[in-house]
């Protein structure tokens, strides 16, 4: 639905409900059930609390734990000030957290018990100008953040917040290098949902349960949650658990709508609880985030009796500007399986050559996107921003096509795009044939040096352990299946993929392990 009259901000999301359905769940995750007047009631005092720290319109509060009710409580308390939360990545080593406080400068932390000394170490080292507020998520006791609260009043604090302000300020996964402050505002949030209002793809009801166990300084996670919080639906939060256990938490949580990649959905299929396991509250399964194997879709389809709808989007998006429905995953050409959709209504995609032109379908070029989600910018980047950001399109760094009936297809990012010989070869492309080899669990495909070719095309697979696929056997696989020049070179077998924590594969890691030797 479309509340724009209603909702003009996020901090307006618990605001809304707890005057129309105050009793309505809001959250829940491992300490309790959250209805939307708590929620309403929790950022206001939270808020409060942090206004009487200084905090105020502009400003950034830095988040630092795994997933939590928590997190919500503290966006909606900073951005009813006009603040900004900055979602700290946890997986990311101390110089890493300490680089992205560097460049965003928070005033405030506010950190989990588990990540308390990390916090308070890197307040000294960044001078002692950040203000570290602890919290325990577990609830096992008054904590300061509690303490804090507690002390603050229940009303509203009533700023004007601008709604082209920054609602959260999110650095990117850095699989490329530095990461950079993407400034999502209210409005582009907004915006979204009025894109998604007029696709009846999502169709959220009364009786749906959102579970979120994507990491929530992820786009997709906090992107999903805020859907879902926008349409009123509840979200159950969980931090991303074994597949065992996640298998355990969908039974018992009784979630109607899971957001997942397609290494979770891998991981679920393969774990031996798969064959015992409950799904029978779920009615769809968006996956997004990385390429899917058409062998392990159609299997998902077979084996988790739901819906199923991708999409497509970015950081710099807001989250996903096209969806590939359930519907579309009824047919039976095999084809629109592998596609990522079409965009959302208001949402423009045009496949652009080198000279910014628009292609014609079936070429192969970069995504440019428009669409009234985008950011405002990278923050503190301006030559970085206008370099992406060009006569109000995003160049988004992947490529793909368009067929005549306007499926859109993601080939890969131009970065991975192998040169050899002279001719492209896409990564995704490789990977795709070599997942369809029986025994192969995961695969992904970089370009190397090499002094004939300039590049040489190099496989890593991780294998089933009986599988005793071999070298020989993955490159005979693949050569009636693709041209000569796009088969692999080398296949190269490992235990592991170094994986972001959305689980995408770091693939300039992979290139760095490779070149080290060190597989």
């Amino acid at each position: 639905m479309w509340l724009y009259a209603e909702i003009k901000t996020l901090g307006d999301i618990p605001r809304h409900y707890a005057r129309t359905e105050p009793g309505r769940l809001a959250l829940r995750d491992d300490t309790g059930r959250i209805s939307f007047a708590q929620l309403n009631s929790r950022s206001n005092q939270i808020a409060n609390a942090l206004a009487g720290l200084g905090v105020v319109a502009a400003d950034r509060v830095a988040f630092l734990a795994k997933n939590t009710a928590r997190y919500f409580e503290v966006l909606f308390a900073a951005n009813k000030l006009g603040a900004a939360l900055l979602p700290l990545n946890w997986r990311l080593a101390a110089p890493e957290i300490e680089e992205i406080l560097a460049d965003a400068k928070p005033r405030v932390l506010i950190a989990d018990r588990e990540y308390l000394d990390l916090a308070k170490d890197l307040a000294t080292s960044s001078g002692g100008n950040l203000r570290v507020i602890g919290f325990d998520s577990a609830r096992t006791g008054t904590d300061e953040l509690d303490t804090l609260t507690r002390a603050a009043p229940t009303e509203d604090p009533a700023v004007d917040v601008n709604p082209w302000h920054t609602a959260i300020l999110m650095y990117t996964s850095g699989t490329t290098g530095r990461p950079k402050g993407a400034q999502l505002s209210h409005q582009g949030y907004l915006y979204l949902r009025l894109c998604e209002h007029l696709e009846p793809s999502f169709g959220y009801t009364s009786d749906d349960l959102m579970l979120t166990v994507m990491p929530l300084f992820h786009a997709m996670g906090v992107g999903l949650a805020l859907q879902a919080l926008y349409n009123g639906v509840p979200v159950a939060v969980h931090s991303m658990p074994t597949p065992a256990r996640l298998i355990e938490i969908i039974a018992s949580e009784r979630p109607t709508v899971v957001p997942l990649v397609p290494t979770v959905i891998q991981m679920l299929l393969d774990d031996p609880a798969a064959a015992g396991a409950d799904y029978s509250s779920v009615r769809l399964i968006i996956y997004a985030g990385a390429a899917i194997g058409l062998s392990l879709l159609k299997r998902a389809l077979a084996e988790i009796d739901c819906d199923f709808a991708n999409f497509y989007g970015a950081t710099e998006t807001s989250a996903g500007v096209t969806v590939l429905s359930a519907a579309d995953h009824r047919l039976e050409d095999e084809t629109v399986l592998q596609s990522c959709g079409r965009p959302l209504p208001l949402v423009e995609i045009k496949i652009a050559g080198t000279d910014g032109g628009e292609l014609p379908p079936g070429e192969v070029g970069e995504f440019l996107i428009r669409s009234p989600s985008l950011i405002t910018g990278y923050f503190n980047r301006p030559q970085t921003t206008a370099s992406a950001f060009r006569d109000g399109w995003y160049y988004s760094g992947d490529c793909g096509y368009r067929t005549t009936d306007g499926l859109l297809f993601l080939v890969d990012r131009i970065k991975d795009m192998i040169v050899t010989g002279g001719s492209n070869v896409y990564s995704t492309e490789v990977e795709q044939v070599v997942l369809r080899l029986d025994g192969v669990m995961m695969c992904a495909v970089v370009g190397l040096p090499d002094e004939k070719w300039g590049e040489r095309v190099v496989a890593v697979v991780v294998a089933e352990p009986s599988s005793g696929l071999s070298e020989n056997r993955v490159i005979e696989h693949c050569r009636p299946l693709i041209a000569g020049y796009k088969v692999p070179k080398q296949v190269h077998f490992t235990d592991s993929l170094p994986l972001t924590a959305s689980n995408k594969v770091l693939k300039r890691a992979l290139r760095e392990s490779l070149l080290g030797d060190s597989l």
